[in-house]
């Protein structure tokens, strides 16, 4: 069987981006995150809030390549970028005074990728 990617053309862009800006600036966190991006919907990151709460601290720079759900809580600031957001997790993000990004205007912001977190 041959596999074809996502069917979803905004994130084959996405990809393609994440592929293009990690050649233009030496940055393979771009490169990694695309690969993660690539996989198959079922085996796509999904990670809840109390996960970026443990293994951030106040301040920090996230990347989730999937989707942030709405588990947990969260007591510091931080900048989360993904692919995608639950409804109850972006409440909770900007409750704690935290940003909420998509994964292209963080490549715009730092496109080196230094000081981010990708969170799997």
């Amino acid at each position: 069987m041959k596999r074809t990617g996502p069917t979803n053309i905004h994130l084959r862009l996405l990809i393609s981006y994440l592929k293009k800006k990690s050649r233009e600036n030496g940055a393979n966190i771009w490169r990694k995150v695309a690969e993660y991006l690539e996989k198959p919907t079922r085996n796509r990151v999904e990670v809840n809030i109390w996960k970026i709460n443990k293994y951030t601290v106040n301040g920090d720079t996230v990347v989730v390549p999937g989707k942030v759900l709405g588990s947990g809580f969260l007591n510091h600031k931080v900048t989360v970028a993904a692919w995608s957001f639950s409804q109850k997790s972006k409440e909770k993000i900007l409750k704690a005074g935290g940003n909420i990004l998509t994964i292209d205007k963080l490549i715009e912001i730092n496109p080196k990728g230094s000081n981010i977190k990708i969170l799997v």
